[in-house]
């Protein structure tokens, strides 16, 4: 094993015959990985620790009198393993048929049908159907808000969603209840979900191994808009959904279908088709502007970023005194929705009305956003409809598109061109990084010779770095997950912070791995995104919000001057404590 550290203590141990020698504390699942065995699993996650409930990973261990779990097991030296005795294999293809029997078997109508762990093994093990009588019980989904769908008969108690929001954000919304048999998933007191603490961030959706958590699928709806004559449909589309779609056609991890995902999107009968960075280098104009009135002019410091809708609904719920912090500006998703349908629409001679806006983001609380009741006006809504990147995903499937052989095409204008800076969005630090890009310039004249602000960059939990502008040294903050955001909001709220300016993600890695996201996305695959995100910055011939040509004549033609009376009519935005559930159209 050549990528092996010499200086650790190894193992020798043989896995169907076959020698290997892996490091001492390697688990059996990951040594037999080595050797291209993959184990069967669904209660296992790379990304969150050892639970060991579904036994589905059990392997034979010479000398042991009974079957040991491959994912908590660490290897010892002449150990002698088999996966695939007669007992190993009976054992697995027992507990599927168990699972089975409590499980809804309606496949064809169930959002996750080919993308689903269980119905994978089960065609693995060929297994067509359960010998065991059905103990499912008739539970209806839960589908009470705009993000998140539950159907607890579809839940195979592996615990992956609560080990993602309890571990990874911190909040522990969901949870196991009852005993033996009767053992459930679900939240306190069975309320719905949008009534808990959950933020609607969508991580135990992409972690969930069935169709127990999904996305709101809001396709047909899409689908019903671009078959109306009588509408306008428009789509933006996240930065980081173009370096994760290709996941789910074949690609690699990471790989930039910027050009290929417009053709797609064109194909499917989209009247134009736009860049969602264009709305972040709006963003950065306005936030940006906003962070320099408040340090000049005794504002409430620190300001943190307002992009992320999960961590805004996490403030909401969890640190409501702390609302004022909040930075007033909407994300780009919105702010690119209010510009359409007021300025775009001016400029085709259309009405409000008349204009479908469809968003493509990679988070699921993305559809909370829009129907928020302040993002909208005159009776309109500033987004009409929001798909995350798998909705996306079944529709380019749906029309029998291959993301990998489409040619290339650029994003329609005006509200098509958009900056490095946009582009970065979509990655942890990435708003702090671009939004440092044009503070500097608009703060000291001059031309900021280096771009990369890597203080910002990686996938550390919290990072800080200082800033030095004329006068005045700015401290920054990053933090992404919430679990991490709580140990800065707790300075924040006993007035002990430190900082001047923080960016918060409510998801691991940022946008690239938000809750609406490919299934299968990992930390690995993040950073992979991570990485593309920043070539693209890298290859972008502007790369500083301040400098698109189409944001300064917006400015110049529609919204005036950044904080300016148009600019706040339609760009910015007030949050509020949660005392009372939502309620939505």
């Amino acid at each position: 094993m050549s990528n092996m550290n010499e200086s650790q203590e190894m193992v020798k141990l043989t896995i169907n015959n076959i020698p290997i020698e892996v490091p001492k504390g390697t688990k059996i699942m990951q040594a037999a990985k080595v050797l291209g065995i993959d184990i069967p699993h669904l209660c296992y996650h790379e990304d969150q620790r050892i639970k060991a409930h579904c036994r589905l990973c059990s392997v034979e261990v010479t000398g042991k009198k009974r079957l040991l779990a491959a994912c908590s097991t660490e290897v010892w030296e002449g150990m002698d393993v088999h996966t695939d005795t007669q007992i190993v294999r009976d054992t697995q293809v027992s507990i599927l048929q168990l699972m089975l029997a409590n499980h809804h078997k309606d496949c064809l109508s169930c959002p996750r049908n080919q993308n689903c762990d269980l119905q994978r093994l089960c065609s693995r093990f060929n297994i067509l159907k359960s010998n065991l009588p059905s103990v499912v019980k008739e539970v209806p989904r839960i589908e009470t808000n705009p993000s998140i769908v539950r159907d607890p008969s579809k839940c195979i108690r592996c615990g992956r969603c609560i080990r993602a929001c309890k571990d990874v954000q911190g909040i522990a919304a969901l949870t196991y209840a009852g005993r033996s048999s009767d053992i459930v998933v679900t939240t306190a007191f069975n309320k719905p979900m949008e009534e808990t603490d959950c933020i609607l961030c969508g991580q135990c959706s992409l972690v969930c191994p069935t169709g127990a958590i999904v996305e709101k699928d809001d396709t047909q709806k899409v689908l019903d808009a671009l078959q109306d004559d009588s509408k306008h449909v428009i789509v933006q589309v996240a930065p980081s959904v173009r370096v994760a779609l290709g996941d789910a056609f074949g690609l690699e991890p990471g790989a930039i279908v910027t050009g290929q995902m417009v053709t797609a999107l064109k194909l499917l009968g989209f009247d134009k088709v736009f860049d969602t960075n264009f709305g972040a280098d709006l963003t950065i104009m306005e936030e940006g502007h906003e962070f320099l009135h408040r340090l000049e002019h005794g504002g409430v410091l620190p300001m943190m970023t307002s992009c992320s809708p999960g961590w805004v609904n996490y403030m909401e719920k969890h640190f409501p005194t702390c609302i004022n912090h909040l930075s007033s500006a909407k994300s780009p998703m919105s702010m690119f929705g209010a510009i359409a349908k007021t300025y775009y629409a001016k400029q085709t001679g259309l009405k409000p009305q008349e204009i479908v806006t469809v968003s493509i983001m990679p988070c699921t609380a993305k559809k909370f956003e829009a129907a928020r009741p302040e993002m909208g006006r005159d009776g309109y809504r500033d987004v009409d409809v929001v798909l995350t990147t798998r909705e996306l995903i079944k529709l380019i499937k749906y029309v029998g598109l291959s993301i990998g052989q489409l040619p290339e095409n650029d994003f329609d204008s005006p509200l098509g061109l958009s900056t490095g800076a946009g582009a970065i969005f979509g990655a942890t630090g990435g708003v702090m990084e671009a939004a440092l890009r044009t503070v500097y310039e608009k703060v000291t004249s001059k031309t900021l010779e280096k771009l990369e602000f890597m203080d910002v960059r990686g996938f550390e939990g919290i990072k800080e770095a200082t800033v030095h502008l004329p006068g005045r040294d700015v401290h920054i903050a990053v933090a992404h997950t919430l679990k991490n955001a709580r140990t800065i909001m707790e300075q924040v709220k006993k007035g002990t912070s430190p900082y001047d300016f923080i960016e918060i993600m409510a998801c691991p890695g940022g946008c690239i791995g938000g809750g609406g996201q490919p299934i299968g996305t990992t930390n690995a695959i993040r950073k992979k995104r991570m990485a593309a995100l920043y070539e693209i910055d890298k290859a972008l011939p502007i790369r500083k919000s301040h400098e698109n040509p189409d944001i300064q004549t917006l400015y110049q033609d529609f919204l005036g001057e950044p904080l300016g009376e148009k600019a706040h009519e339609l760009l910015h935005t007030h949050y509020h404590q949660v005392d009372k559930p939502y309620t939505f159209n």
